[in-house]
């Protein structure tokens, strides 16, 4: 080879390997809206304080994202998303009402992943007019109780503790009856029977723990439920299939399963699936 075209490869060679080394060298980034996005959260009344902090959260993560939540009995949520209403993602207080959603095919069967999980807790006003002092007391003569209506799933949970209850010698056959003699109003949904009960429109209700974590523990008095009685209640959330945002609707999920988003559900007095 002629000694000039050997030279002439040489500074070839030097000049195409010195811009393929100029190239940036891309890394992974978090995703980020061109233009303002509004991802809209179909969640479960309960989820409300530790929600609004996970989407403070996320909207600081993602520029140009804003958080918008639809909070409510997860019976009526999936309702309005197999009505068509626009949504981005669901978050519901058991699988029964995911079901529903998946079954009118808005979610994609599989994508459920569960996030949290919630226990029952019988709640009276600070005062206690009543005078509880154990779970029984619920069948006293007179007592105003007002538990969330049964398609809520805390309405349904509360049916479920009343009829092991029953089962149970240490309580009786009578107590569920006796129980539900007493109850004064179904709700739409747990923060309403909270609510009630605070106010002390009522001298008992049946909501979540994390329903009176924070704030909410010096608004009422608490008898806990046994593990025995109790229902431990499981949280799935997914994507909506046919959001218009799917790859943010899923970064939410991944969130809201990450260590970080565990923790914020902790604080708020749920139980962590991981």
């Amino acid at each position: 080879m002629p000694f000039r075209i050997f030279c002439l490869l040489i500074v070839v060679s030097i000049v195409l390997f010195t811009r393929c080394s100029a190239q940036p060298v891309t890394t992974p980034r978090l995703t980020q809206a061109s233009e303002p996005v509004e991802l809209t959260v179909f969640a479960a009344a309960s989820l409300t304080e530790a929600f609004t902090e996970l989407g403070q959260q996320f909207e600081a993560e993602h520029s140009g994202v804003t958080v918008i939540f639809n909070l409510g009995a997860s019976n009526q949520l999936a309702q309005q998303l197999g009505e068509g209403a626009p949504a981005d993602v669901f978050a519901s207080a058991n699988k029964k009402q995911m079901d529903v959603a998946i079954e009118s095919g808005r979610i994609v069967s599989g994508t459920a992943q569960t996030f949290v999980r919630n226990r029952l807790v019988v709640i009276y006003p600070k005062d206690n007019p009543a005078s509880l002092a154990e779970l029984k007391d619920l069948a006293k003569s007179g007592l105003r109780l007002v538990l969330a209506a049964k398609e809520v799933p805390v309405g349904q949970y509360a049916l479920d503790f009343l009829d092991k209850a029953a089962a149970d010698a240490a309580f009786g056959a009578a107590f569920k009856d006796s129980t539900l003699g007493n109850v004064v109003s179904y709700e739409e949904n747990v923060r309403a029977v909270l609510s009630k009960v605070a106010l002390g429109e009522a001298d008992a209700g049946i909501v979540y723990t994390s329903d009176i974590s924070g704030d909410g523990a010096d608004a009422v008095g608490r008898i806990d439920i046994p593990d025995t009685l109790n229902t431990i209640a499981t949280y799935p959330i997914a994507a909506v299939g046919d959001s218009a945002h799917l790859e943010l609707a899923q970064a939410f999920v991944d969130l809201v399963l990450s260590a970080q988003g565990q923790e914020i559900l902790a604080r708020y007095g749920f139980i962590p699936v991981k």
